[in-house]
């Protein structure tokens, strides 16, 4: 995990401005903002190499 989320839930974790379940729900949050990041770069780097492995095949029928 990046240092700055990591930075982020220790904050929320070390607060003493929220609630138990505030700082759940928030954690939470975190945590998912993190996992969405994580797969649209994955998502991204496996679309480039598609790109890369199909274009000569699109090229080669014409389509590009």
């Amino acid at each position: 995990m990046s240092k700055k989320i990591e930075k982020i839930k220790e904050a929320i974790e070390k607060s003493d401005k929220l609630s138990k379940e505030h700082k759940e729900k928030a954690l939470s949050k975190v945590q998912e903002w993190y996992l969405e990041d994580k797969a649209e770069g994955l998502l991204a780097k496996e679309l480039l190499k598609i790109t890369k492995e199909i274009t000569p095949i699109l090229e080669e029928i014409g389509l590009i």
